[in-house]
């Protein structure tokens, strides 16, 4: 580990990244996570964390080592937070900075389970907590998730997206309002900066659940945080002799101790919803090979009395692992003659089992991240004489967080047992198996463009015919035109792992999430079981293709479906928004604002305005809602409400159909007249993202 250390931190130096070089690094950090395993293991643990922070500190970067979630590090180390809040924390001595090292921006997936989506509000909710009691420091987890491709996914049963519901997306396209609204949140922050460095908040209550911070400097700067803690409902507060209205859950950011230049709750950029295209790319000449169960090659098996742990075995060379006996079943077993099938029962530590009578697919069974252990138990089709049972296990990813991961079993550890023979039980989990380590077409490389020449495929229609377990597929295809992110689709397909060009896209599994998605509040404490979406459908159906792994021609695309599955329906698709909305309202905090009284000139208040744009090489197409007034629902499902400018449409059309982008002022002059006097209103939009041509493409 020392050497690891030295090694990196040598790195850095030689290219001068450390701030006290001029760089642009300013912490470092040592070890992750490791308190609670620290804890458990006492004094032992203790020591540990003591030679390592020693160790990192005498690198001497000449900046500060930090370790999170760690409350005993040692001078000068600072331990720091990671978390969905921490305003809550406090380093362990009164001298050192309090850093968040971690802002869970939102989490990640596994197989089987429903996606996980953190509102932008309570995200930010979360961040001006942080800052308003004193923050010094704070830093996403993640700020863009990307992809676990190969074998990297983690858990197990981590999934190859690690997306996040990260500001910028697994393919690196902003996800809106998430990015914009945190944009807004730190210019907001970035106003207060003088008044934030130059002294400690004064707290004072505005009610049972609000609250002010104010920072004031010598030199006149003022800057203050009013809070509204309360779930439910908005506040209006008294703070300096002003009225302030707080929407539930949420702080407002006065960099002048006057006027409010951001919300958290009041959310003023775009929201972008993304859609996955065809793209025009055929995949052509599909062949297909099947993984001989039969010919297991001898020189690479071992054999044992009694079952094996798999990673002790595999040394993780491979996720699958072969375990082989033969059972003899005598000619007179009343099942032989019209009586009930005998039962198989395997039981194993995780994390999937494909069962073999004979070389035929007796059937399967998984276990979930929440319960790796699990059985299969089905009836097995035996004959009269010797039968050969062939046990394939695989493992989706290794154990990433906890202690003793040697304790950690996967694979078939037992009981393997047949119930339903004439003599009752028969226990095969102590008679002779036979292992072996990965599947035939791994050892011939099947997945990279030479290893396919070792052998004869057949021919795709043919494969069709017949949807065969543990298959090989190939078949090439031609790069598609321009720039977007492209995904492979692979809801036809059940589970195994891709190559590109011989690269690793990632394990995929067409397993369907379960869990309750019935909808979401963006207001009261985090948790990611709060707000979960794609209840019912895949966890995980299209698998990000990087465009700098393709040539323009004759990409090789290989996959391993351990299941069946149809690979005709495999289809490449481009990433790209689909439609944009926005909805703000008259009064909507204003950066622009700012300091208007502060310099006694009587400024215009200058009013809001909706922001849409898509993404570059994209027009707005068409207007498919817009409403001045009172308009009803959200995004994808708005409807005009009792007040309704009728010009709206025309307004949006005529500024922003054909441009990339376009602004839009919130004001009655804007829309004619004012469509109910009195009464706030807003603007809501949605707008219809397409392809820029020649002909409609304007500059905006």
């Amino acid at each position: 580990m020392q050497g690891f250390t030295e090694k990196i931190v040598g790195l850095m130096k030689s290219h001068n990244l450390f701030e006290s070089q001029g760089g642009p690094i300013i912490l470092s950090q040592i070890e992750n996570e490791y308190g609670a395993q620290s804890k458990l293991l006492g004094a032992a643990g203790y020591n540990y964390v003591t030679w390592a922070a020693k160790m990192a500190v005498e690198t001497g970067t000449g900046v500060p080592w930090v370790m999170c979630k760690e409350d005993d590090a040692p001078d000068p180390v600072i331990n720091t937070c990671n978390g969905f809040y921490c305003d809550a924390f406090q380093p362990n001595k009164p001298y050192k900075p309090t850093i968040w090292t971690e802002a869970w921006s939102g989490w990640f997936s596994d197989f089987g389970g429903p996606l996980h989506h953190r509102p932008a509000e309570d995200l930010a909710f979360a961040v001006a907590r942080f800052i308003q009691k004193g923050g010094s420091f704070v830093n996403y987890y993640m700020y863009h998730g990307g992809t676990n491709f190969g074998r990297t996914a983690g858990g197990p049963f981590i999934t190859t997206s690690y997306d996040y519901d990260a500001p910028v997306d697994e393919y690196g396209l902003i996800r809106q309002p998430k990015y914009g609204h945190l944009k807004e949140l730190h210019k907001a922050v970035k106003m207060c900066e003088r008044a934030l460095v130059s002294a400690d908040p004064v707290v004072t209550s505005l009610g049972n659940f609000q609250q002010a911070h104010t920072y004031t400097s010598e030199s006149g700067d003022c800057a203050a945080f009013l809070s509204n803690y309360d779930t439910e409902s908005a506040a209006r507060v008294l703070f300096n002799n002003m009225h302030y209205n707080l929407p539930p859950w949420s702080i407002s950011i006065l960099p002048d101790c006057r006027n409010v230049v951001f919300n958290t709750a009041k959310v003023g950029v775009q929201t972008s919803q993304m859609q996955m295209l065809p793209t025009n790319t055929k995949m052509l000449s599909w062949e297909a090979y099947d993984e001989d169960t039969s010919a297991l090659d001898d020189s690479l098996m071992i054999s044992a009395n009694g079952l094996l742990e798999q990673i002790n075995v595999t040394r993780d060379a491979s996720d699958y692992l072969w375990y082989i006996t033969s059972v003899d079943i005598g000619s007179s077993e009343s099942f032989l003659r019209g009586g009930e099938l005998p039962t198989l029962i395997v039981q194993s530590t995780g994390h999937a089992v494909h069962i073999f009578i004979n070389g035929q697919l007796s059937g399967s069974a998984f276990g979930t991240r929440e319960n790796r252990r699990f059985t299969f138990t089905g009836k097995v089709n035996l004959r009269a004489g010797t039968n050969k049972i062939a046990l394939l296990s695989v493992a989706v990813g290794l154990p990433n967080v906890g202690g003793h991961f040697e304790t950690w079993n996967t694979g078939i550890l037992g009981p393997v047992a047949l119930h339903g023979l004439d003599q009752g039980k028969r226990d095969l989990s102590w008679q002779k198996w036979t292992y072996q380590v990965g599947l035939k077409g791994e050892a011939m490389n099947l997945d990279s463009p030479n290893g396919i020449l070792s052998l004869e495929w057949m021919e795709g229609s043919l494969a069709a015919q017949t949807q065969q377990p543990l298959r090989w597929h190939k078949a090439y295809f031609d790069a598609p035109e321009g720039d977007e992110p492209l995904a492979l689709d692979m809801e036809s397909m059940g589970k195994g792992q891709i190559w590109i060009n011989g690269q690793s896209i990632g394990r995929y599994w067409t397993a369907y999430a379960h869990g309750d998605c019935s909808g979401c509040s963006y207001s009261g404490t985090f948790r990611p079981t709060k707000c979960q979406l794609g209840c019912g459908q895949p966890t995980q159906k299209w698998y990000h293709v990087p465009r700098s792994w393709l040539k323009p021609t004759q990409n090789l695309l290989v996959l391993f479906e351990e299941l069946g599955g149809d690979p005709s329906k495999i289809s490449l698709v481009k990433r790209s928004v689909s439609t944009v909305c926005a909805e703000i309202s008259e009064y909507h905090p204003n950066i622009k604002n700012w300091q208007i009284e502060s310099y006694g000139k009587t400024e215009e208040f200058h009013r809001p305005k909706v922001h849409l744009h898509c993404s570059p090489g994209q027009a707005i197409s068409s207007i498919k809602f817009a409403s001045f007034g009172t308009p009803l629902g959200t995004c994808g499902s708005y409807q005009q409400g009792p007040c309704h400018a009728p010009t709206s449409y025309d307004i949006l059309e005529k500024r922003c159909v054909g441009k990339q982008r376009c602004a839009v002022t919130i004001s009655n002059s804007n829309f004619g007249h004012d469509p109910c006097p009195n009464v706030l209103k807003r603007l809501s939009v949605e707008a219809v993202c397409a392809p820029m041509t020649s002909t409609t493409a304007q500059p905006s």
